[in-house]
Parts: structure tokens; sequence; C-alpha cells
């Protein structure tokens, strides 16, 4: 099964807690999500929820033609104001392991993402990646860029 990686990078002109409060809340995951997924948190009780070792967070999301899928992750490390990672544990990819690393600059925070997934279904999947999943996937964070950008503002 192939894995592919890619990384995000943005730095913002807020300080780390700012930052680390907002990414570190599953429910602001939807505003920073295209809204042609249809993205929604099922889990119960999350409001007010933050980022902890061992939370499964489940959504509903439509990632590719308005199907939607169930979709479960569970956080499985966090360093408070450094980084966290949710792994998929059942959806849509064969892997997700995703890092969000967030690091103090000088007039803000930079923002680092590191993803590997991979889709699994042998030949298949490579190319479903060549010509749709990859390209969705860096629409989705070209997505969750210019709302980051929006509403925190660039440097």
């Amino acid at each position: 099964m192939k894995t592919y990686r890619l990384e995000f990078t943005q730095k913002l002109p807020v300080d780390l807690a700012t930052a680390w409060d907002f990414f570190s809340s599953p429910m602001n995951l939807a505003e920073i999500t295209p809204t042609d997924m249809t993205f929604d948190v099922t889990s119960p009780n999350m409001e007010g929820t933050k980022m902890y070792p061992g939370l499964i967070i489940t959504y509903k999301v439509a990632p590719i033609a308005g199907i939607k899928l169930n979709w479960v992750t569970e956080i499985t490390h966090v360093k408070d104001q450094e980084y966290f990672i949710d792994e998929q544990r059942f959806g849509p990819f064969a892997f997700w392991h995703h890092q969000h690393h967030f690091e103090k600059i000088a007039d803000g925070v930079l923002m680092h993402d590191i993803l590997h997934y991979a889709i699994g279904w042998g030949p298949i999947g490579g190319i479903a990646n060549a010509l749709i999943v990859n390209k969705r996937v860096n629409e989705i964070f070209k997505f969750r860029y210019q709302k980051v950008a929006g509403l925190f503002g660039t440097l």
C-alpha cells in the first residue's frame, strides 16, 4: 500500500495561545473545511472540548461527489501549544496520520501540518490518488489556508 506525504505551512499574526485555542477545539474544524464537504461533528457534548490524547471525534463528511461518509478520528498525541496528532480510525482512507505543529515566531505563529495518507485498493488506489484524491486534499488545505488567513490575517 503506497503512503503519500503532504506538508503545509502558514504564518499567523497571533500569539501562540490564540492559535492553539482555536485549532485545539474540534468544533472549529467545520469552520475551516470547505462547505461542499458538509462537515458535521457528530460526537455528543463536544462544545468546549479541547484536544487530549485518546479523544475520539466522529464526523459526517462528504469529501467527493456529495457522498456522506462516517469518519472517526482519535487524537493520539498532544503537547500543549506545540502539536497534536489525529489518526483516522474509521473512514474513507486506508491510513490517515495528521500532525499539527505550532511554533512561536517573531510577530506570530508558524503552523506546520504533516499529513501521511494511503488509499488502499492497490493500483486502483494509485490511479484514484493521481486523478482525484491528491488534488482534493490539496484543495481542502488551500481552502483552510484562505479561511484561516481571513480569520486571523497573514504574516
